[in-house]
């Protein structure tokens, strides 16, 4: 079933590399992680057609008039060799870095995005997102985040000196990491059955999400030939973990102890859990 809508990007070159949850700034997740999370971005720039951050990225984000967090200098640099070299960079916005501005498509030729998009990618309609705010449920996030968004919000932090509103930011953004959450076999079948299953009915075939910290690759085959796919990117704090679409096929991917890679294989749908 095609889009009803336009997509927002159409990119058919092979591969497109996907990452999130790196939260760079944090002083959490293996040593070395930043350094690493720039070779893929190099080995992107050489080799791909396209490099997709699916939110956050950043620990923090906020773009003063003129000032952006320095953390971001190296990673950033990195991503524009990518557009310089003829590489789409896409960013979406997460629920740590969702205060995305212009600076990024000003001055990088990133193209970023607040909300999930369609995509076209190797002839697949993928829903990506970064997965805060999704389904049912969770009201009060949903509107403390229009809340954040607002002109009149971001006017009023911008008005924080950054050596002030920064840390701060920071701060709460490790506090917000710390909550708990339901077991994987509890949670996984939820995301699925309320996120997920209705993205797909809608006509995508697959979907790219981040936010949870967790690594898993869902797919089915069909008797035609084509394959519905969710991706579940992990993170690169501890678990190191990113995607590629090559030749119309997801790959997910964990980088070992020794600095190789190996895939997580795909496995089917779990069952869904009945409706609330």
């Amino acid at each position: 079933m095609p889009f009803m809508i336009q997509p927002a990007i159409v990119l058919d070159g092979s591969p497109i590399y996907f990452v999130s949850d790196a939260h760079l700034g944090s002083a959490e997740g293996v040593p070395g992680r930043e350094s690493w999370l720039l070779d893929l971005i190099a080995r992107a720039r050489s080799e791909a057609a396209g490099l997709v951050i699916v939110g956050d990225l950043f620990d923090f984000w906020f773009e003063y008039r003129h000032a952006i967090p320095k953390v971001t200098f190296r990673v950033a640099r990195a991503m524009a060799d990518c557009v310089e070299a003829g590489v789409t960079v896409v960013y979406m916005g997460g629920n740590h870095d969702f205060w995305v501005g212009p600076w990024f498509e000003r001055e990088l030729g990133v193209r970023s995005f607040d909300d999930p998009i369609h995509a076209r990618l190797q002839g697949r309609q993928v829903y990506l997102a970064h997965g805060d705010g999704l389904g049912p449920g969770d009201s009060g996030y949903k509107v403390l985040k229009k809340v954040l968004r607002h002109p009149w919000a971001i006017s009023a932090y911008r008005a924080l000196h950054p050596d002030f509103g920064i840390p701060f930011a920071s701060f709460a953004s490790h506090l917000s990491r710390s909550k708990g959450e339901l077991p994987p076999d509890v949670l996984l079948p939820r995301v699925v059955r309320d996120v997920v299953r209705p993205a797909l009915n809608g006509g995508a075939d697959a979907m790219v999400m981040g936010h949870l910290h967790r690594a898993v690759h869902y797919a089915e085959e069909h008797a035609d030939g084509t394959r519905t796919e969710f991706v579940l990117l992990g993170d690169w704090i501890s678990l190191l973990t990113h995607a590629r679409l090559e030749d119309g096929r997801f790959r997910l991917y964990r980088r070992t102890e020794s600095g190789d890679e190996e895939v997580i294989p795909a496995q089917p749908f779990p069952p869904l859990p009945p409706p609330k």
